[in-house]
């Protein structure tokens, strides 16, 4: 099974300078769920039709794909036209919209299994939908209507507005009964376009099968045109997001404000608060994550606890606190049984097990050790104006409140700085550094 995806289309609805497939959901490009799915559902070899701003749309593809290039936007059928190198007569095709994120590997499966098992020379996927304006409609066989058809909504007769099944966009096709119904397609229609959907009758008419899958889920087909839809899209994958993360032993405290990426694992026994942002991340087990966090790119290990913080591109160790408000920049390790307190910032640091830096702290290109205290308000002076230096921080030292390290410095193990300090040369073993000028009080100064 081959699959050719049209996303030639700019989507005038959406009012965008860029192409309506690269619109994102739940923080992907609709083009690039669509081809996710169908390597899920095991369909390598795909062909991507493109049209408005080409270089645009193929420099956002992850997936290995070829390309066919619509000069014209003349219709699905045109669209598959232009692919037509990429068929073989020895190979069934799958065609779909490149706008159509929320199809679900499930119902492709379903549909490749169909059409192989019933012979079909075309398949189509079909829906219920209370309010079918605007699409194109399932007409089966009557005593007046020989062919399984497809009509498109401009192109209703009388009555035929009243049919709730709709046509999807999603279709499987013997390669050879759609080589050969191609040329056949006509322009006669409103709009004046090569519609795919003639296919069907034309391929019956050559003596073939063709038949219908109906999915249960209308959700899956969610036309997306406008802002407001791809805001709708974007609720029903968080829904099913988040219902699977609960189902695996999550607790998501208030789903409709949770938010998770495709690329998220979460151990069991994790209970999430409400307005949590998740991407590209691995959550351990027994974590906590409080309320307004997000992390991004990151590891967070067992028993973690984040709360109304943010961690970016690092990890956190086990039994390790952060926050609240708390900023941990890309390229951090902080190890286990940890402390990243209120208003602690740290930036391409290794902090080691059972250290703490409990509030109003600025760890920036440091090392610090195992068994560390950094006291409130101490600061790694890591910029000089023109380079960064990296501070180290031995294990079992302890930095006083308000102290500057300026880089390059090291305190060595078990060493303390006295508060108000600025430490500007090695601290050495276990010695206690005084960097501050003495108390010195001017009697009588208010008054003169």
């Amino acid at each position: 099974m081959k699959a050719i995806v049209l996303a030639a289309g700019s989507g005038t609805r959406m009012k965008s300078n860029m192409p309506k497939c690269l619109h994102k959901v739940l923080g992907r490009t609709m083009l690039n769920i669509v081809l996710d799915t169908l390597h899920e559902a095991g369909i390598s070899e795909i062909i991507v039709v493109t049209g408005h701003k080409e270089e645009q749309l193929r420099e956002s593809v992850t997936a290995k794909v070829e390309y066919a290039h619509q000069a014209e936007q003349l219709g699905t059928g045109h669209a598959v036209m232009v692919a037509k190198e990429f068929l073989s007569k020895n190979d069934d095709v799958l065609v779909l919209y490149g706008d159509a994120p929320l199809v679900t590997a499930d119902t492709i499966c379903n549909l490749t299994d169909e059409h192989m098992k019933k012979g079909n020379a075309i398949s189509v996927v079909s829906t219920r939908i209370d309010n079918p304006h605007g699409y194109g409609r399932i007409v089966h066989p009557t005593a007046d209507e020989k062919f399984l058809r497809i009509v498109e909504h401009k192109d209703l007769a009388s009555g035929q507005e009243m049919i709730n099944e709709i046509n999807t966009g999603v279709y499987a096709f013997n390669g050879k009964a759609l080589l050969d119904a191609l040329p056949l397609i006509q322009p006669q229609n409103v709009a004046g376009e090569y519609y795919l959907t003639d296919t069907l009758e034309i391929i019956q008419t050559n003596g073939l099968k063709a038949g219908v899958v109906l999915a249960p889920d209308a959700s899956e087909f969610l036309g997306i045109n406008n802002r407001v839809q791809l805001a709708q899209a974007s609720d029903v994958l968080k829904e099913r997001i988040n219902k699977k993360h609960m189902m695996d032993g999550v607790t998501i405290i208030d789903p409709n404000t949770t938010w998770i990426s495709h690329d998220v694992s979460i151990g069991v026994d994790t209970i999430i608060y409400p307005g949590v942002i998740l991407e590209k991340t691995r959550i351990g087990k027994n974590c906590i994550l409080g309320p307004n966090t997000r992390i991004v790119g990151s590891d967070i290990s067992d028993y973690a606890e984040v709360d109304n913080s943010v961690v970016l591109e690092s990890s956190i160790g086990e039994h390790t606190t952060v926050g609240p408000f708390a900023y941990v920049r890309p390229n951090s390790n902080v190890g286990t049984h940890c402390k990243v307190g209120n208003f602690v910032e740290v930036k391409n640091s290794t902090v080691g097990d059972y250290s703490k830096a409990s509030h109003l702290t600025y760890v920036g290109d440091a090392d610090i050790g195992s068994h560390v205290n950094l006291g409130c308000g101490s600061v790694t002076v890591n910029y000089d104006g023109e380079k960064k230096f990296r501070t180290v921080v031995e294990d079992n030292a302890f930095v006083g409140c308000n102290t500057n390290l300026v880089a390059p410095v090291t305190v060595k193990e078990g060493a303390y700085t006295a508060a108000g300090s600025t430490i500007t040369d090695e601290v050495p073993e276990r010695a206690l550094a005084i960097a501050r000028a003495r108390q010195v009080n001017k009697k009588g100064w208010r008054k003169k």
